[in-house]
């Protein structure tokens, strides 16, 4: 099944990318039987239009086409800090463009004609990759809406605990009596929800 209309995020939507009407038919009817969102696009700039940056799932994208070349795509995807996964497929590939392609950051890339179980483990495991991507982002959104509970002396004295320093040093080094920093340091372990240092530096660490 083929769409050309947004739907829900989901780490299950394979975006087709292809000038070749046929292809793109082909592409949508195989990775569409196992269940799997397909959405159809005659070329870079049409999808570039309908995609939100922080979308996860699969490109499968060719790599000449009118306009942006497939790796062109695959470039600005990157720049844009897309969370899809991308497998290139071309039938005119040689080795350089391959290269760029993995180096890139593709899962995969597949000369056609290719075979339709190589590329359909190819896309799963785009997605799987995908899926990854978008957790690790979802955490480090929620890490950092954690750390914004902060005030700025609260993260001021977490990163003074992170560093190793003892309340006494803070206490001189901001200018605070003990009992100030204690109170800091508490409220930092209370609104962080964590009940160590070494989960404290493990949380900080992941907002990075």
């Amino acid at each position: 099944m083929s769409h050309d209309t947004e739907s829900s995020v989901s780490p299950r939507t394979v975006y087709v990318v292809d000038d070749d009407p046929a292809m793109r038919h082909s592409l949508g009817w195989l990775i569409g039987s196992l269940g799997l969102e397909v959405q159809s696009f005659a070329s870079a700039e049409e999808f570039l239009r309908a995609l939100k940056p922080d979308r996860p799932g699969c490109l499968v994208t060719d790599v000449r086409m009118p306009g942006m070349s497939g790796l062109e795509l695959q470039d600005t995807l990157a720049r844009a800090g897309s969370l899809l996964s991308v497998v290139v497929v071309t039938g005119h590939a040689d080795v350089p463009m391959a290269v760029r392609a993995l180096r890139a950051g593709a899962v995969d890339f597949i000369e056609k004609p290719f075979n339709d179980q190589l590329l359909l483990d190819r896309v799963h495991e785009a997605l799987e990759k995908s899926r990854r991507a978008w957790e690790a982002a979802d955490r480090k959104r929620a890490v950092r809406a954690l750390i914004g509970r902060l005030t700025p002396r609260e993260r001021q004295v977490a990163a003074l605990v992170v560093a190793g320093k003892p309340n006494k040093v803070i206490a001189a080094e901001i200018n605070l009596s003990m009992k100030t920093v204690e109170v800091h340091r508490h409220n930092v372990m209370d609104k962080l929800e964590v009940a160590s240092v070494a989960d404290l530096t493990r949380l900080l660490l992941e907002a990075e």
